[in-house]
């Protein structure tokens, strides 16, 4: 009854618009005292701090420090006057240029909102300007900025790995096929709108245009060999490659000589809000977990769908379903710090792999990212458009459907996503 009364009070002040953290906390502190009273309450504190302090979300500031240099040394504009010239002169090739520098930008920054504010802010003009409707523009920018985040490195995939225990580095290997397949499925289904609506070429492709635009962006490209190379290979850790991130950033923003400090400026104070908002969420989940654990709900939820279905296939269908609904109402870093640690303990007794399992997670909250009511990565480029968020939800939901699809091919075809963790890494 007690664990019932925390949870409807939970729900009662996040649809109150209480701070998902602060609401965690209150919880978490009455869900301690009702199990062991006034007596736990003396290392709160320590508790919070300790867990907001693990040494692997030192990545997250860091990543987003490394996207906010990238947009203000120029460094996306030349990624995207490259991209543009490789398959601009494709009809609908401007939105096809628009999910390729997305994952690249999102291979820096682990961000999808990040991705969206930095790429939309030059796409979206763009494509409104050259013909292509503000939903239609807004929908791709928001879908593959939400892909990217599988494709290392990823915050949402460090905030898993830290809640799980399972290993960052085999997280980020294993979203690169996923994430290349969703790229592929989102750029066919450019193509085909762009047959369908006649949207128009960029001009025609060009040899001289193309070598000058590789040779202007060519430093941009060390970035993602390094902090990639580094980490595969085994050189250093994920966290250790966001300071080398931001070291490597600097160095090409210099290197062009074209920093824009105000924007830098802007840029930063957004990432510290947000590193601020996660790292709170962080900490206040310590205190519901410690609750958690202290009335066994993890192990209670695992063996009543043990007791329904031991099927693997059945269950990961469940979950499917429940972080989709997650998704709807939940950020992903709260939706991770809140859900991850309950459900531990089922996949680990039905055999699932935890760097599985954390993909299939990441994919649904990246699906989240889309769908209204919260929809933060659809909201941020909605405002950018200057479009209506309805309006962009219809013209999204064939790239909605392409994430839809990638998610089942990662599920129930396994070797998709670990074949490449099992080579490296097992």
């Amino acid at each position: 009854m007690t664990i019932l009364l925390i949870f409807l009070a939970l729900v009662f002040m996040i649809l109150l618009n209480v701070p998902i953290a602060v609401a965690l906390a209150i919880c978490g502190v009455l869900g301690i005292l009702s199990y062991e009273g006034t007596n736990a309450l003396v290392s709160i504190g320590l508790d919070m701090y300790s867990g907001a302090t693990s040494f692997s979300l030192i990545a997250i500031p860091m990543f987003v420090l490394a996207g906010a240099i990238m947009n203000a040394a120029g460094i996306t504009r030349r990624l995207i006057e490259f991209v543009s010239a490789l398959i601009g002169f494709v009809r609908g090739g401007l939105a096809m240029v628009n999910v390729g520098v997305s994952l690249f930008f999102a291979e820096i920054s682990g961000s999808a909102v990040a991705d969206v504010a930095a790429m939309g802010s030059v796409m979206i003009p763009e494509m409104k300007r050259r013909g292509y409707t503000a939903p239609f523009a807004a929908a791709v920018t928001s879908s593959s900025a939400s892909l990217a985040i599988i494709i290392p490195p990823s915050i949402p995939m460090i905030l898993y790995g830290v809640s799980s225990g399972a290993s960052i580095e085999q997280l980020f290997l294993a979203g690169l096929v996923p994430g290349l397949i969703g790229a592929a499925g989102l750029m066919a289904l450019c193509w085909y709108f762009a047959k369908r609506y006649d949207l128009p070429r960029e001009a025609a492709f060009n040899m001289p245009r193309l070598k000058r635009t590789f040779v202007s962006a060519l430093p941009t490209f060390v970035l993602p060999i390094v902090i990639l190379g580094g980490i595969f290979g085994g050189f250093f850790t994920a966290t250790e490659a966001a300071g080398v991130a931001v070291i490597a950033s600097i160095i090409v923003g210099l290197w062009y000589h074209e920093t824009d400090f105000p924007e830098l400026k802007r840029s930063m104070l957004d990432g510290a809000i947000q590193t601020a908002v996660v790292m709170l969420l962080v900490a206040a989940s310590v205190l519901m977990g410690g609750f958690l654990t202290r009335a066994q709900i993890p192990q209670e939820l695992a063996t009543a769908l043990l007791d329904f279905t031991d099927s693997r296939w059945a269950i990961l269908a469940i979950l499917n379903v429940f972080f989709l609904v997650i998704g709807f109402f939940l950020h992903s870093a709260a939706a991770i710090i809140l859900v991850v640690p309950i459900v531990v303990p089922l996949i680990s007794a039905v055999g699932i792999d935890p760097v599985h399992f954390g993909l299939i997670v990441t994919l649904n909250l990246a699906i989240g990212q889309q769908t209204p009511p919260v929809a933060s990565v659809l909201i941020t480029a909605c405002s950018i458009a200057r479009a209506n968020i309805w309006d962009v939800s219809k013209a999204n939901i064939g790239f909605v459907a392409v994430l839809l699809f990638v998610l089942m091919l990662c599920t129930y075809v396994e070797p998709i996503p670990m074949f490449l963790v099992e080579v490296v890494y097992r």
